[in-house]
Order: C-alpha cells, then structure tokens, then sequence
C-alpha cells in the first residue's frame, strides 16, 4: 500500500462552490483509476484538513499524479483554493489493526 497525506488549510477568500465541485469531480476521477483504495477527509476544529488517500502501490499515486484533469485542478488549488499545504507520501506503512469482537 502507498499513503498519501494532503494536509492543508483553505483560504479565507475561497469559492466554496468552486472548490467543492472541484473535489467532488476529483474524487470521481481518483476512484476511477487502476490502484485506487479509498479516500477520507478530516477537519481540524482549527480548520485544518487532513486528506487521506491510499494506493496500491507508489506506482498508481504516481500515475493518479499525472492525469492531466487533476494536474488543471492542482493549479486552481494553489491559485484560488489553498493557504497552504504540505504533501506526505509513505509507500508500505507499517500498519496495526484491531477490530474489537462482539462476546456472544
């Protein structure tokens, strides 16, 4: 698996509207592509976002990277929707589970 961490904070000025229809095209096209896992997004009470992607492998990010769509978005992310950002990738995570069982 390849992580991908998007944590950002919008700008004070944003085109809401915009910005979500923007998002919401993205994650259609994102689901749509070979290695996609899932996405989730968080909202700090601060206003913070962190955005969660994960991958099959670092290869599928990669390729997700370079659609062209989401390239133009990217842009009109910087330009018009982002304060600032910082982008995190880990490819083979070390990962725990634990799923609590119902007793019978």
């Amino acid at each position: 698996m390849f992580l991908v961490v998007f944590r950002n904070r919008k700008r004070a000025d944003i085109d809401y509207p915009a910005y979500e229809a923007d998002a919401a095209r993205m994650l259609e096209l994102a689901q749509a592509q070979p290695g996609y896992l899932s996405f989730k997004s968080y909202v700090a009470d601060d206003g913070e976002v962190i955005a969660l992607s994960e991958w099959a492998d670092a290869e599928a990010a990669q390729a997700w990277r370079r659609v062209a769509e989401h390239a133009e978005v990217q842009g009109r992310g910087r330009a018009a929707y982002y304060e600032s950002y910082t982008l995190f990738t880990c490819d083979n995570p070390r990962t725990h589970h634990f799923q609590r069982k119902d007793e019978q």
